[in-house]
């Protein structure tokens, strides 16, 4: 468990702050899912680039003067095959981890919102109600989570 949320005061009981541990873990998933999936769709990009320039350089500045030239030759390369295959799988895994990530982030939200529903049950009507502003901070200022509002 964290450290800022296993020192919270008394005024949170230990299930409240294991639900603030699993919301934390939740975010850090997606961020990592997130910056995975933005770096595959780098690769994608830089690859798919290349792969325009090669055949760009490679096929259509030779043979421009014909369509039929053009054609062949792009068919006649032992290499385009290879660089388009590539290139879909690389689109396709990027496909993949943009699902991954957008499934982390709904069980994100939807335990994030879960939290808000219930922070008048999590913190009573006692003393720890006027508190749960403190909680909300610490999360807001160390994992970047908002609590304050259902809305992103």
């Amino acid at each position: 468990m964290e450290e800022v949320i296993k020192n919270l005061e008394d005024w949170t009981d230990p299930a409240t702050k294991q639900m603030l541990q699993n919301l934390v873990e939740r975010k850090r998933k997606y961020d990592r899912l997130k910056s995975q999936h933005q770096l595959i769709l780098f690769v994608a990009v830089s690859f798919s680039c290349f792969y325009f320039y090669y055949v760009y350089r490679l096929i259509y500045l030779p043979h421009f003067h014909s369509v039929t030239a053009l054609f062949s030759a792009f068919f006649d390369d032992r290499f385009n095959p290879f660089f388009l295959f590539a290139l879909l799988a690389v689109y396709g895994i990027t496909g993949i981890w943009k699902r991954k990530a957008d499934e982390a982030e709904e069980e994100f939200e939807a335990l994030r919102r879960e939290i808000i529903d219930k922070s008048k049950d999590l913190w009573d009507d006692g003393g720890s109600w006027r508190k749960r502003h403190i909680v909300f901070e610490i999360m807001k200022n160390h994992f970047d989570i908002n609590l304050y509002h259902e809305n992103k």
